[in-house]
């Protein structure tokens, strides 16, 4: 029981820091860059000028799709590597709360 609720207090120690991290993506040789929050909201993003040209919409907005499946995936990573240091080998086992 003391094992569970210290695993517990981990979870909810590592939600809170997921909340307050910053994943940044990247596409197009860092000519779009996004922010995405630790629940996944998209933060900022960063448009480099030289993509600002007439006709360029569907490349930007195909860029601006990408740094976010960057970000998104580096979130993804975290969660995971966090769940692994507090669930210990339960981690990923069916019925183990997530991040």
């Amino acid at each position: 029981m003391k094992q569970a609720k210290a695993m517990q207090e981990k979870m909810q120690a590592g939600r809170a820091e997921l909340e307050q991290a910053q994943f940044d993506g990247v596409a197009g040789g860092d000519m779009v860059r996004v922010t995405l929050t630790g629940a996944g909201g998209l933060a900022r993003v960063h448009i480099d000028n030289g993509l600002l040209a007439p006709g360029e919409g569907e490349i930007l907005a195909d860029l601006i799709i990408a740094a976010h499946a960057d970000a998104k995936r580096k979130l993804d990573a975290k969660q995971a590597e966090m769940m692994r240091d507090v669930a210990g080998p339960l981690a990923g086992l069916p019925g183990m709360p997530g991040f």
